[in-house]
Order: C-alpha cells, then structure tokens, then sequence
C-alpha cells in the first residue's frame, strides 16, 4: 500500500527544501579536467555515456531499501544525481573549450530545462539561433529555482513510491536517472555546439525562448 500525501516525509513534501538545494547546488560550478577536445561533440558524447552509466547505478542502488527507510533516500538521490549531471556540463564545456563561459545561468539552463522550460522565460531568450542569458537579480534565480522545485518534488513523489517496490523500483528509478542524464546531456552539448552570450538587459528584438 502507497502512502498518502499527508504521510510524506517533510524533506520530500516541501518543496521549498528542494528549491533551497537547488540554489545551493549550482552556486558553485564543479572543475574540471578534460581538456579541449578536436572532435568535442565526439568526446561529450562519451562523456554523456560515461554519467549515464554513474547515475543509474547511483540512483538504482539508493533506490533498494524498501518501504518508509526508502524515503529517507529520494533527496539524497536527487542530489547526488545532480552532482554527476553537473560535472558531466562541466566536462562537456571544457570540451568545447568553453568551461570560463559556463556560469550559474547556463549551469541552471542545462539541468532544469528539460523538466521545466517555462521557467526561464526570464532568464533566457533567443535571437535567431543564439541563446542570450540575461544578468538577473538573485530574486529571479530564486523564482525560477522555485519552479524548478515545484516540478523536481513531484518526480521524487513519484520515486518515493516506487520504492514499496524495491527491485522494480530500483530498476524503474535507475533507468530513469540514465535517461534524465541523458536529457541533460543533450541540452549542454545543444548550447555548446552553437553560440551563446551574457548580457545585462534584454535587447527589443529578442524573444522568450520556446518551450519545446
């Protein structure tokens, strides 16, 4: 039997604890050791490969402990995929030789898009086929990590309850943490294989990037 709502544990039904990791997480931006690479989509894509394989091992192996004690593992697993995520954009920047570009904007842009686009409507624009990210005060990175948050604490819901299931849980869960990787992936290798800029106010010509 699932548990109710009312039953969650706080560190998964408050959101805003999410949010706060969030804003957290990607106040610093991880190092990195790979060099600039002649053929650098070749080498993100291997580098994508490579955290792919980390974070459903990573996610399938907290995802064992069943019942109430699995619950106590969804934030941990979160976080600690995220951590690999955010080394694997590192990575693929220094590929591309772009790693001094790579602030908390793009940081942000690359692990949150897939799941909740519209929350950079603030943050990011597109003039043609270049990305602009816009200079924004911490209240803004705030909003759009509450977003974030929101929509991060209704997946983990989801992965709490599959672990009342501990071996389909697990797989289920690593699996997806193997193409959430993946997703990522494909956005940062998207935003470094083009052109993309900084800048402090937004231009009349730009427009909120598209969602899809």
């Amino acid at each position: 039997m699932s548990p109710s709502p009312d039953k969650l544990p706080a560190v998964i039904a408050d959101h805003g604890r999410v949010t706060q990791a969030i804003l957290d997480f990607v106040s610093q931006i991880p190092d990195s050791h790979v060099p600039g690479a002649r053929e650098p989509e070749k080498e993100a894509r291997r580098l994508a490969t490579r955290a792919q394989q980390r974070a459903a091992l990573t996610a399938g192996s907290l995802a064992l402990p069943p019942g109430p004690l699995g619950w106590l593992t969804v934030l941990p697993e979160v976080i600690a995929i995220w951590k690999i995520q955010a080394q694997m954009v590192s990575d693929i920047a220094a590929a591309y030789g772009q790693h001094s570009e790579l602030g908390r904007e793009q940081m942000l842009w690359c692990l949150f898009r897939h799941t909740a686009a519209q929350a950079f409507r603030d943050l990011v624009v597109r003039v043609g086929d270049r990305l602009i990210f816009r200079r924004v005060t911490y209240s803004v990175i705030e909003r759009v990590a509450k977003t974030i948050g929101i929509k991060v604490t209704q997946r983990a819901v989801g992965s709490g309850i599959s672990r009342w299931m501990p071996v389909v849980g697990a797989v289920g869960v690593g699996s997806y943490a193997y193409y959430d990787t993946g997703q990522v992936a494909r956005t940062a290798i998207a935003m470094f294989s083009t052109s993309f800029a900084t800048e402090t106010a937004m231009e009349p010509s730009t427009e909120p990037v598209s969602s899809t």
